[in-house]
Order: structure tokens, then sequence, then C-alpha cells
């Protein structure tokens, strides 16, 4: 378990309002490796079985002969591969949580106050109508009309917080969705260590940053330390339950791992789990921080399973002192991602992070790899999307940044947006800008 602890502490920044300075720069990121998966004792960090196909960006094929015969579509260079099997199956815990916390349409189990529990879910179960009705509706309508069908499978949303729920959202048909952020999923075994006032004290803090979430559409970072790094209940889990639940989709699996050096997935098995401590006595941060990656399987009813990873790790380049190891000392979590080939990407509400010069490895690795992404102004910027071969499209209005962070590179964007047409943009995505306007933008390869 100590290699465990050891990948719990490989971090990314926020998704939330981190106030900070950074200057513009690059870095090139690590060599592409292409590992494959092990079910063993943790080690530090999270990595890739490859258990979906990369899809394709869009392109244009030469025009051929009215009496020749269609080309044939090129084989899929990553054919979609069976989901690894091993590890430990936490999946009666997850569906506990389902219940519990996420108060999903699974039965609660035995032995918890069948009143608390009813007034804890009629808060959450508003909340997510709420947010269904007013931002999922909208949103779902936007990018089902300006996500190309022939995106890649494999999508990563770096800064994402506890926000599998946007991702699900914008790539509903994904095979593989990875988020990474500073949050760890937590460990779900602690829903039998809690009762009476302790119990319900964790719950009320499950509603008050889902209820957060949903209404603003990010995660204040300072709210997330509490709630998520030492919360109670594993409350990065359960938002990734709640998301389920909001978008229709059936809790299948639920296990935990950590990365090799190479970026090859390992799974938390019987024997690691022996070695935890005990969720009655240890710390919750502690326990947080060996459960830190969870991978869930999912799928809609009669559908085929679909698969959501959560790593929690430090996207900077550059250790930092309790957060954790940077890219450039360990690049596991770039081994993990540059193994998926070409992929969709996301982000928002990412603290402007990826204009400073000590986010450049995440961003460079982005530009190198994302086929098609969106963001709000705390995405991957013209200065550095441009040169790479991007084209841009912008949605809704941006003027300047509504915190500091954002400042060095308010003019890049603000010119982009001015020299684009006028697009109209009804659901906030992200943060606002300084005059409290939503704004997007989606950048794709030129073809």
């Amino acid at each position: 378990m100590r290699k465990l602890l050891t990948a719990a502490l490989v971090i990314a920044a926020c998704h939330g309002n981190d106030p900070a300075t950074g200057g513009a720069g690059s870095a090139g990121s690590a060599p592409q490796t292409t590992p494959s998966t092990k079910s063993g004792p943790g080690s530090s960090a999270v990595g890739s079985d490859q258990p979906v196909a990369a899809g394709s960006g869009s392109g244009s094929s030469a025009p051929v002969a009215d009496a020749a015969p269609p080309a044939a579509k090129p084989a899929d260079p990553t054919p979609q591969a069976p989901i690894a099997d091993g590890g430990h199956d936490f999946t009666a815990e997850g569906k506990a949580l389902l219940a519990v916390g996420a108060c999903g349409d699974v039965p609660a189990p035995d032995g918890f106050d069948k009143a608390a529990l009813a007034d804890h879910c009629e808060i959450i179960k508003k909340a997510q109508d709420d947010y269904a009705e007013k931002w999922v509706k909208p949103a779902s309508e936007f990018f089902a009309a300006h996500v190309p069908k022939d995106v890649p499978k494999k999508v990563i949303y770096p800064f994402a917080g506890g926000d599998f729920s946007t991702a699900l959202t914008v790539f509903p048909d994904a095979d593989l969705i990875t988020t990474m952020s500073l949050e760890p999923s937590g460990d779900p075994r602690t829903l039998d260590a809690l009762k009476g006032k302790d119990l319900d004290h964790a719950l009320k803090k499950v509603e008050y940053e889902l209820k957060f979430l949903y209404r603003v559409n990010f995660s204040n970072t300072q709210n997330m330390i509490d709630a998520m790094r030492g919360g109670a209940l594993p409350t990065e889990l359960i938002f990734a339950l709640s998301a389920l639940k909001i978008h229709g989709y059936e809790l299948v699996k639920l296990r935990y791992f950590s990365l090799d050096p190479d970026g090859t997935v390992k799974y938390l098995d019987d024997d690691d789990l022996k070695k935890a401590p005990d969720p009655t006595k240890a710390a919750a941060q502690k326990r947080n921080w060996l459960f830190a990656n969870a991978e869930i399987q999912y799928k809609k009813p009669n559908g085929r399973v679909q698969v959501y990873r959560h790593i929690r790790a430090n996207l900077g380049n550059e250790d930092s002192k309790g957060i954790g190891t940077g890219l450039k000392k360990d690049p596991r979590v770039v081994k993990y991602l540059e193994a998926m080939g070409p992929v969709a990407g996301m982000t928002k509400a990412a603290s402007y992070l990826l204009s400073w010069e000590s986010f450049s490895i995440m961003r460079d690795y982005l530009t190198s790899h994302v086929v098609w992404m969106v963001s709000d102004a705390t995405g991957v910027a013209p200065k550095w999307g441009k040169p790479a071969g991007y084209d841009y499209e912008t949605y809704g209005e941006f003027v300047g940044p509504h915190i500091p962070a954002g400042n060095g590179i308010a003019k890049d964007w603000r010119t982009e947006f001015e020299s684009e047409p006028k697009r109209e943009l009804s659901f906030r995505f992200g943060y606002y800008d300084k005059h409290n306007a939503n704004h997007l933008i989606i950048i794709h390869k030129k073809t």
C-alpha cells in the first residue's frame, strides 16, 4: 500500500477558482508508449488498458471515378479490446453509495434511517431534476448538433474536479472518458462506518457541493479540498454516480486502480485491500488518497458497456508541496494518455492554467493528440492552438476573465472572439466572463 499512497500524490490542478500567476511557453511531452493492462498491487499513478478504440478525426477523401467502387474505410489502428479482468470488485459499495449518496433508482441497504435518507434524497433529486431540465437539456441539444459523429471515442477532461456529468452531456457515446484533477475518488468502504450524526453531516456536505456544481456549472476549489479530499464520504465518487443517474445510465462495475511507471493500469486487488487502513479509525484524507483513482463501467438499459476513469494527478510541470509530483519527474499520466492515440477533449473552469508556462506539458499533450475539443476560455488559447493546426469557433461573448488568473491570456481570447461571427450561447459552460456573459470555444484540427 506504500506504492498506492505514492499514486495518490500524483495530482492535477483543481476544477475551480485558483488565483495565481503564470507565463506563456511550451515544452515537449513525454515519448509515446502503449502500455498493457495488469492486475496486482497498486503503484503510483494510473495507466491504460486500452479498453476501447480511438476514433478518427474528420477528413475528406480524394475524388474517385464514377465507375469505381467506394474506397474501403481504413482499419482502426487501435481496435476495441475487451475490458480487462482483475482487481477487487467494489460494485456492491458503489450501488450502496448510489442509493444513499446520489439517490439513484436502486434500493438503499438495510440499517440506515429511512426518514433521514428521504430528507436527503428530496434535496438531491430536486437539484438533479432542476439541473437536468435547465442545463443538461439545452446543452445536450447544442452538443448533439455540434460534436462531429466521427470524433474519437476516447475522451480526456483535465482539471475536471467532480464534473463527470458535463462529459456525459458532450460525449454520451464515448467508449472511455478519463477525468483528471486534484480530487481523489475516495474510500468506498466509508458508508458502513457512518451512522447517526456523522452520516447526516457527511450527506449535508454532499448536498451542498452537488447543488453548487449543478447551479453554477463548476466547483469551487476551496470547497473541494474539504468535501472531496477530506470528506467522510467519497464525494468525488458520489458526484460520478449522480451523473450516471441524471443521464440514465446503470452502474455495472466499480474498481480502483493505480499506474505503473509505463502508464499501465493496475487494479487494486484483495491483497492491497487487506493492507488498507480501517475506515472506522484512519483519517478520511489518508484513506481517500489511497483510493484515489476509480474506474466505473456503466451502460444504458440494454446498451453496451462504457468506461469512466477518474485520476487524481498533478498536471503541473513541477512538484508541489502537499499536492504531489509534477509531470516532468513523473510522466506516467502522460504515458497513460498518449497510449490512447487521437482523442476528443474538453475542459472548463480550469483556472486558466493551460495558459501558464508551468502547465506547458499538459498543454503540449493536448495540441498534439486532441482532434476536437470544447472549452471555455481556460482551454487552449489561439496563440498555441493555431500554430498547432487548429481552427476555432467561438460562441457567446468574452471580454475578459472574471478572475485575475486569466489576465495574461485575455487579449488573445478577446481578439479571437472579435474576429469570429457572432454565435449565441443559451447556457453557461464553465466560467462566465468579466461581464457575466456565457462563452464557449470549439477547436478542431484542420482537415
